[in-house]
């Protein structure tokens, strides 16, 4: 059996890694460049963001706790400060 073969050749690992990082690149000089040319219609809509990100904080975030109306009580009294009689 041929080794060489199993290897995979260096070029194949470069240039997506090439193109990831040329891709962030331009990506933060992009947002860069909009955010300093556009800071005032930025800074105007901010206050409304925030408005807006509280309902849908309060709609995403519920899935945590297993949202309204279900009710997670055990059958078992465990919880109860009352003795167990044998």
């Amino acid at each position: 059996m041929n080794r060489s073969e199993h290897r995979p050749s260096q070029s194949s690992f470069t240039w997506p890694l090439l193109i990831k990082t040329c891709s962030v690149a331009l990506a933060v000089i992009v947002a860069a460049y909009l955010i300093g040319q556009h800071w005032l219609h930025v800074a105007g809509v901010l206050p409304f963001f925030f408005i807006l990100l509280c309902p849908l904080m309060h709609l995403f975030m519920h899935g945590g706790h297993g949202g309204h109306g279900h009710d997670d009580t055990k059958d078992d009294d465990s919880g109860s400060s009352s003795p167990k009689t044998p």
